[in-house]
């Protein structure tokens, strides 16, 4: 979903990242020079030498498999999105007077002629071997490809015009999809750069054409290909950043907060909410309906000064810190029609990690970080956690956004309304 995050997939070294993120970053890949998978120079040549590969050839290969198995679930989606548009439109157009299959004979018209063809043949190839597993599938429409299905909405664009307002948009992404195809359909290496690229415009290409799932503050983060097939795996965490810098390039506050029904932060500052989403935006926020409730550490409290000490600062920086923001979340309370659903809490206990837990309408998204000895809230890791609504994944009873829910009404509960 961007870069800079490393989302899933996968949970491990040996596999890749991604969006998001839109599209997301690779860890598994090695940031050095690609290893060459060719076959040895001239004067190294013996016998059986190419049959040899090295633990780095390997992680190459490796490397290269899951590029190309991530850029076929996106181009997968978007073919299939594309037959069933092309479809609906032009079918009730051809087949009441071709009928049957015909219609994208005559739809292809006299310049298709050749590959729509060809499209016949690769079916009726299919169906005497026994390749044609659904009988949904046993038609010309399913064997034409990307490009081609591009084509028959190109030449017939008047026809598409009424449901999709840019035609321009729609060509530029089909034409940053074909490089990524063209490398994936012949298994050629793929560059980070252009998978992520190609999921950006898968992702913008799906939501232009009907199947994209609306503003990002309207559900956080959307759920994108991968996160949709492999995310139990990892409970509900779909991203980690090694920073809160990384984090607000793919998720900005405004994406985070905005259209929230129900706020919880906990923290010692709650600087991501404070500092990056304005007064005003947050009293426009608790006016729409949403229920806020913000839990900071005392900053007269000892723990305050032990943690001024671990990360070096004057005496009383911190206390200071944590003092503004209160005060000023307080001004915005004071400012709201009903201030009951607004609260501000302070706690006294060591504080372990910090945590903003935002549900919506149909969707819930938290960012949790822990508490590092010598690293301030920006500069410490950041998961990024799906939970409530659609989004749960089928393994949300053993997640992490119901752990960090539950600590945060326990420390709730032992803390003290400020006036």
């Amino acid at each position: 979903m961007s870069s800079g995050g490393l989302e899933l997939p996968p949970g491990d070294s040996g596999h890749e990242s991604g969006p998001a993120d839109a599209p997301g970053g690779v860890p598994g890949a090695s940031a050095g020079a690609a290893v060459s998978l060719a076959p040895p120079a001239a004067e190294d040549v013996r016998v059986g030498a190419e049959l040899e590969w090295s633990p780095e050839a390997w992680s190459e290969v490796r490397t290269r498999a899951q590029r190309a198995g991530r850029a076929y679930i996106w181009l997968n989606l978007i073919e299939q999105r594309l037959r069933s548009v092309v479809g609906a439109v032009l079918r009730p157009v051809y087949e009441p007077v071709h009928g049957g299959d015909d219609w994208v004979v005559a739809a292809a018209g006299p310049a298709g002629q050749e590959w729509v063809q060809r499209a016949v043949a690769v079916r009726e190839v299919s169906r005497r071997k026994g390749y044609l597993l659904d009988p949904a599938d046993d038609n010309v429409l399913s064997f034409l490809t990307l490009p081609q299905l591009r084509e028959l909405m190109v030449q017939h664009w008047p026809c598409f015009e009424p449901y999709f307002d840019d035609r321009r948009e729609i060509e530029l992404a089909l034409d940053e999809l074909e490089v990524t195809r063209n490398v994936v359909s012949r298994n050629r290496a793929l560059s980070r750069a252009v998978l992520e690229q190609a999921e950006r415009a898968s992702a913008r290409l799906l939501e232009v054409l009907g199947a994209g799932s609306g503003s990002p503050s309207a559900d956080r983060l959307p759920i994108d290909a991968v996160e949709d097939l492999v995310g139990d795996r990892y409970a509900d965490v779909i991203s980690v950043h090694p920073d809160r810098v990384r984090l607000q390039r793919q998720l900005p506050a405004e994406d985070l907060f905005g259209g929230a029904r129900r706020l919880d932060a906990i923290g010692i500052g709650l600087n991501l909410l404070v500092q990056n989403f304005s007064g005003r935006r947050l009293v426009r926020l608790s006016e729409a309906g949403c229920r806020v409730r913000l839990l900071f550490l005392n900053p007269a409290s000892s723990a305050v000064k032990r943690r001024e000490r671990e990360l070096g600062l004057r005496k009383g920086e911190l206390s200071r810190s944590v003092e503004m923001n209160i005060l000023h979340v307080r001004r915005v309370r004071a400012g709201l029609t009903d201030p009951s659903r607004f609260d501000i809490h302070v706690f006294d206990e060591t504080p372990r990690f910090t945590a903003y837990l935002v549900e919506g309408q149909s969707s819930g998204i938290a960012v949790v970080q822990s508490y590092l000895r010598r690293a301030r809230g920006m500069e410490a890791p950041v998961l990024v956690l799906r939970g409530g609504g659609r989004g749960v994944p089928k393994d949300a009873d053993h997640g992490l956004f119901q752990t960090y829910r539950e600590e945060f009404e326990s420390v709730w509960e032992d803390s003290r309304p400020v006036s």
